[in-house]
């Protein structure tokens, strides 16, 4: 596939201002005369101008390029950068042909192992995301950070039920949706009820930042994250047609974002609902999601491989169990002392084994040694059998 024919060249005025060689722009490829070589990129950005999707916050296809412009002037983080800027993805004649258009450019993306960061856009753009996962026979864990659930059966804006639209989906291939920083107030409790009753979790924003550091290991198990900007208070991003007085901070999304940049697990991020024409005159919310995305990157070049629990690396620890099970494992990584904990698979339903070791926190450890189950164990194993 030619990805060329996909996307428009970016416009000059994004970057002829940027003259310092240690500036992020100056340290990437970008699609400037000719689409740059992505298949040797680790990252590859991609521009979504499209906001037919949300009535509610019309304007959202003028973000990429507004994003760009604070990205770019940002200075070079850690390791040696290998990003492709890929410009804009052209819009389809409908909603649907773009969904396409971003499923194809991702699913070819992920295949070569180059994680796509989406700047878009309406948020229902992400069942595009999620699309792209569907014919790679494995189950994907869904991270979303969002005010609202985004649940409603019969919205009247797709950004109002994208979220039920990717749970319903055909063929099924969602292994687990979490979702962080929801307002209660904002949304309807049935919904949250749903997600329970599916083993799903859903955290309201002062959960989360009660202790942000607990909310590691749910990022840490995520596949691919969607960050709706709503879920940033309106004092830190004016830039969105449903902001929030309340929410997160920008320091809390940009610790989120570097908590998922270290996901080795995570293979697509997209970033939602930023609108410029909402925005004040400094453009504050487009350097707040800059800098998210900054720190994304900087967390994913701080990766340390930490995938295969057999090695040296590790230690194991067996906690015995007053009942079923009669032992819990956990593993401790010796690189960074982050936790895991198996959750042994029925057998004849080996399409779960990428999922019987999931991140975990040394409270879950503690927990089980006074012999009482994790919640995560106890919703992972629901969801196994």
């Amino acid at each position: 596939m030619d990805l060329k024919i996909f996307f428009s060249p970016l416009e000059e005025e994004l970057f002829t201002h940027i003259e310092s060689s240690g500036s992020f722009y100056k340290n990437i490829s970008a699609n400037i005369d000719s689409m740059p070589n992505y298949r040797q990129a680790q990252i590859a950005i991609i521009g979504v101008c499209e906001s037919r999707g949300s009535d509610s916050n019309n304007g959202t296809n003028k973000a990429p390029d507004t994003i760009r412009k604070k990205l770019y002037e940002l200075k070079k983080g850690f390791g040696s950068y290998k990003i492709a800027d890929l410009g804009n993805l052209r819009p389809g004649m409908d909603l649907g042909e773009t969904l396409g258009r971003l499923k194809e450019v991702c699913r070819l993306l992920i295949e070569r192992n180059i994680l796509p960061v989406i700047i878009g856009g309406s948020h229902d753009l992400d069942f595009g995301q999620y699309q792209a996962y569907e014919d790679m026979d494995k189950l994907v864990s869904l991270l979303n950070v969002d005010a609202f659930l985004d649940m409603e059966d019969k919205a009247a804006n797709l950004s109002q039920g994208h979220i039920n639209k990717i749970l319903i989906h055909e063929p099924n291939y969602l292994f687990n949706y979490s979702h962080l920083a929801y307002q209660s107030y904002l949304i309807d409790q049935n919904a949250i009820d749903i997600l329970e009753k599916l083993y799903f979790e859903a955290y309201r924003v002062g959960h989360l930042r009660s202790n942000i550091t607990e909310m590691e290991p749910i990022i840490r198990n995520a596949d691919m994250l969607t960050f709706d900007i709503t879920a940033i208070k309106s004092g830190d991003a004016p830039g969105n047609g449903n902001a929030q007085p309340f929410g997160l901070t920008g320091e809390e999304a940009c610790q989120i974002c570097w908590y998922a940049g270290l996901n080795e697990k995570l293979s697509s991020v997209g970033f939602y609902e930023y609108n410029p024409e909402f925005d004040d005159e400094s453009q504050k919310t487009a350097s707040v999601v800059a800098t998210m995305i900054w720190y994304f990157i900087e967390g994913y070049y701080h990766r340390k491989n930490e995938q295969n629990f057999k090695t040296n690396d590790y230690t194991k620890f067996v906690v015995s169990m007053p009942s079923d099970p009669e032992t819990l494992s956990f593993y401790k990584s010796k690189l960074s002392e982050k936790w895991w904990m198996e959750v042994p698979f029925p057998q004849g339903r080996e399409q779960y084994s990428r999922n019987c070791i999931i991140p975990c926190s040394y409270s879950d450890y503690q927990l089980a040694t006074q012999g009482e189950l994790p919640e995560r164990y106890i919703n992972t194993h629901a969801k196994l059998i």
